[in-house]
């Protein structure tokens, strides 16, 4: 959407009396980062802020990293300091809910605004380099033998590769309560923990593992995709006889207490972004896959998302 049609239509809102004359004022907005630096949310944040500002609808976009609870501290916080901003985005998606759903943390999703889901990628699990362990055949043979003595690495607890582990281990006949999980805040410091052999195993999006795989610093064993990815000639869980098929999405709400004008201006800001340039070679240089879903139906994404999750993490042992 070009930036004159976009004011027009905040135009038409404001001369309705559903949107503050304000909005009509230079967009800057100001982006929720619930995780540290590093990571698959603080890519997409950044990526999404870039495509804002190429699209025209914001004028500049400034970040805040709170990591911390799978996104919760970064959560109370937006929800505490962000009250009814309209120019005011936090970048979320399936590792909160699990996250909320372990930790049951004093604040919660309904408190916010869904804005939508943008993109959705699946897990790769890597050994370092300089590893003994050579396959995930391997990794589930030590597993067996004794389950402490394999460290996975991944993001907060309630993360999908944190789900995937306990699924993992609950299909080859291991305890899932009984796996060793170390959590980390952000992507940069799993990444740190797996190059310097301070975990076993490590789980994360592709995309945040692709130049270290790329550059042999880390080995990938397996994929959580149905199939195996395009282009990754990477086996799934699956190929290796273990059941397990889980995915990531991404998505971005809008602040605690916003009217419904204001959530449809975010909606179609996002909209406008994810068209442009900048975010077309996000997507290609991150591996995402494009996942958007916005309104109603995002809504009740969300919703069954939590149901099938809960469902989930109760069956391999987590909750």
């Amino acid at each position: 959407m070009r930036r004159d049609t976009f004011l027009k239509s905040l135009a038409a809102l404001a001369a309705t009396g559903g949107l503050p004359l304000s909005a009509l004022a230079a967009t800057n907005v100001k982006m929720m980062i619930p995780a540290n630096p590093g990571g698959g949310w603080d890519t997409t944040g950044r990526a999404l802020g870039k495509a804002l500002q190429e699209a025209r609808v914001a004028d500049s976009v400034t970040y805040d990293n709170k990591g911390g609870a799978a996104g919760a501290l970064g959560l109370a916080q937006f929800i505490n300091s962000a009250k009814g901003d309209p120019h005011a985005m936090m970048v979320m998606g399936a590792v909160m809910l699990g996250g909320i759903i372990t930790g049951k943390p004093p604040v919660s999703l309904s408190q916010v605004t869904p804005i939508a889901r943008l993109t959705s990628e699946y897990n790769v699990f890597v050994l370092p380099a300089n590893s003994p362990l050579k396959s995930m055949a391997d990794v589930i043979a030590q597993l067996k033998k004794d389950p402490g003595s394999v460290k996975w690495g991944g993001g907060s607890r309630g993360s999908t590769e944190h789900i995937a582990a306990a699924m993992i281990a609950r299909e080859v006949g291991v305890d899932p309560a009984k796996i060793n999980y170390v959590a980390f805040r952000g992507g940069g410091e799993a990444t740190a923990a797996i190059l310097g052999a301070n975990v076993t195993v490590g789980g994360s999006g592709y995309s945040e593992f692709a130049e270290y795989i790329n550059a042999g610093k880390m080995k990938p064993i397996a994929v959580t995709s149905g199939t195996r990815l395009k282009g990754i000639n990477v086996p799934t869980l699956k190929e290796q006889g273990i059941n397990v098929e889980i995915g990531n999405w991404r998505g971005v709400y809008g602040a605690p207490g916003i009217t419904e004008p204001q959530r449809r201006a975010l909606t179609e800001m996002v909209l406008a972004a994810i068209k442009t340039k900048a975010w077309q070679e996000a997507l290609q240089k991150n591996d995402w896959t494009p996942a958007v879903l916005t309104g109603a139906a995002f809504d009740k994404f969300v919703d069954d998302e939590f149901a099938s999750l809960r469902a989930t993490m109760v069956k391999s042992g987590m909750v």
